[in-house]
């Protein structure tokens, strides 16, 4: 054989080898892009929504999970209408995502009705365990976990914070999500409340984006003192739409998010939704590890926020009690 052909061939093959042995390693170290399906009431990041989108990706941050990098987020819009949800789900597992994070609770039963194998997180579950979505809070026992607040006792807690703020107060209307079932527990708990502080609720449902037209006119109409909201996803999306008409209607209005009160809303109280966010990089990275949700304990916020509006509480001549100021966390200005 001719002995130039014979180096030429060797030097093929070793370059062959070379190309493939580089190929193989950068496999091998290529990391791992996870695909993470979300299942929301609008994937359009809203610069008002900045701050807790922000919060969620530092999380991620934190345990080494950067957008583009080492995920992706494949979203799904339900805009208000939770008879979208098992839909949505039904694409996220079919897209195979590794995670599905919901910021609510009927989201999280329709994944949950979807998948059994799919880890499923929820970000803000008010009753996790009365909804059925998990047998306790320290031993979830399905495939759903995540954080979990104390919403029924909190929604109580929002009542006598108005009474205190407003004395006179005697009928409050009450708009809450009927399409939520964890809203259930909160409305009855509320409605204790009510009972204790010797005020009459006038309760006011909405289950679309298309009720609130009718429900602030139905309001209007009784003409209640003043306007308690059961927080969930869709009465969050449309806070702005809500302040608004309480300020338009003269109605002192109380709710769970300081969101809610930095839109216009009179006071806020509930936990710190985004040191929620940001704690839910904790979660993704336990869960995309092969954690299983079924031993990963819901976990309860330890820090809350009372905040008062006090340009809405000028706008409607309240003065605040001083009892009040000493207590808020934060006075929006």
């Amino acid at each position: 054989m001719n002995p130039g052909r014979l180096t030429v061939t060797r030097l093929a093959t070793t370059l062959v080898f070379l190309f493939l042995a580089s190929s193989l390693a950068e496999a091998q170290t290529a990391p791992k892009v996870y695909r993470i399906g979300v299942m929301a009431n609008t994937c359009i990041r809203l610069p008002e929504d900045k701050r807790s989108w922000d919060a969620f990706f530092e999380g991620l941050r934190e345990f080494g999970y950067v957008e583009g990098e080492n995920f992706v987020v494949a979203c799904r819009s339900s805009e208000g209408r939770t008879e979208r949800f098992p839909e949505m789900a039904a694409e996220l597992v079919a897209l195979k995502v590794d995670l599905i994070i919901v910021w609510t609770t009927p989201a999280a039963l329709a994944a949950k009705a979807t998948t059994s194998a799919i880890p499923i997180l929820i970000l803000a579950a008010h009753d996790p365990v009365g909804a059925g979505l998990a047998v306790s809070l320290a031993r979830p026992g399905g495939n759903v976990t995540g954080l979990a607040t104390f919403f029924p006792e909190l929604s109580a807690k929002r009542l006598e914070l108005l009474k205190e703020f407003v004395p006179r107060v005697s009928h409050v209307a009450v708009l809450w999500n009927a399409a939520n079932p964890a809203n259930v527990v909160a409305l009855r708990q509320t409605g204790d409340a009510a009972h204790q502080l010797g005020i009459v609720l006038q309760r006011q449902e909405v289950r679309s984006p298309e009720d609130f037209a009718g429900r602030f006119a139905a309001i209007a109409q009784q003409r209640p003192d003043a306007l308690l909201v059961l927080g969930d996803s869709l009465t969050l999306q449309f806070r702005h739409d809500i302040a608004r008409f309480a300020l338009e209607a003269r109605l002192p209005s109380s709710f769970e998010s300081k969101e809610s009160a930095v839109a216009g809303g009179l006071m806020a109280y509930g936990p710190s939704y985004l040191d929620m966010w940001r704690r839910a990089g904790f979660y993704v990275d336990r869960l995309l590890k092969g954690v299983k949700p079924a031993d990963l304990p819901f976990e309860q916020p330890s820090k809350f926020q009372f905040v008062i509006n006090m340009k809405t509480a000028r706008s409607l001549g309240l003065t605040v009690p001083q009892s009040l100021l000493m207590r808020a966390d934060e006075v929006i200005e």
